[in-house]
């Protein structure tokens, strides 16, 4: 066998553009997530410290409104047919005006645990999820499988949550909140790494590369808010 340094040096060159290109867009991802999360933050502390506003919004039935348009945003605002139609732009801010809603809905966590807790559990929560996000991206084991089970645990606490409004239930409340950590760790890893995986396959213009990002930044988005949720039930020192 010959050696052609020709032909070492083109896939050298090769490598290292692909490595260029999955690391910025990955940083797209990232830092799409973060802006969605400090908008979250900002609104929540916002909403929580405006004596009017947080009065008018969880004392009458606008929390329940607040709620629910979390739920038409992920039911109706991100399906496939309607991403295929919005522009990167209208999903960008669709995503952003999605994570004031967020905030305003975690306003009341103000009222139920301390600041110091809140911001404890939150540099925790940055730290576990980056440490499993960065596990999904280096690790060369195939966590397809572990996103199915994954998925199950996080309708096993659908269920239990909306079993438990009903019983109230302080051990049903306390196995909820174990699993959700282990669930949205777990998501944190396998979407990191399908995140990743999609970028091996290649993507088509720059508004459909512009998309992706904000799709996968949503899906960072949801595991971290949740984990955080989860974290807080468990480790929050309530007032």
């Amino acid at each position: 066998m010959s050696y052609d340094p020709t032909t070492q040096n083109t896939a050298y060159a090769t490598t290292r553009v692909v490595d260029a290109g999955l690391q910025a867009y990955m940083r797209g991802i990232y830092n799409t997530m973060s802006l969605g999360l400090v908008v979250t933050g900002l609104t929540a502390f916002g909403v929580a410290n405006i004596p009017v506003v947080f009065n008018l919004i969880f004392g009458t039935p606008l929390a329940w409104v607040a709620m629910l348009a979390l739920l038409a945003f992920l039911w109706m605002g991100f399906t496939p047919a309607r991403i295929e139609r919005m522009s990167a732009d209208k999903l960008r801010v669709t995503f952003m005006i999605f994570s004031a809603v967020m905030g305003i809905s975690m306003a009341a966590i103000f009222q139920v645990f301390t600041a110091a807790s809140i911001a404890r559990v939150f540099f925790i929560t940055a730290g576990t999820f980056a440490a499993t996000s960065l596990y999904g991206y280096t690790t060369k084991r195939d966590l397809t499988g572990l996103g199915s089970f994954l998925f199950m645990g996080v309708v096993v606490i659908l269920i239990a949550s909306l079993a438990n409004l009903f019983i109230q239930s302080s051990a049903v409340h306390f196995a909820v909140s174990v699993i959700g950590v282990i669930a949205f760790t777990g998501l944190a890893a396998w979407d990191t790494q399908r995140l990743k995986e999609s970028y091996a396959y290649g993507h088509g213009s720059a508004e459909a590369n512009a998309k992706i990002t904000v799709v996968g930044a949503l899906s960072l988005y949801m595991n971290f808010v949740n984990l955080f949720n989860m974290l807080l039930n468990l480790m929050g020192d309530r007032r």
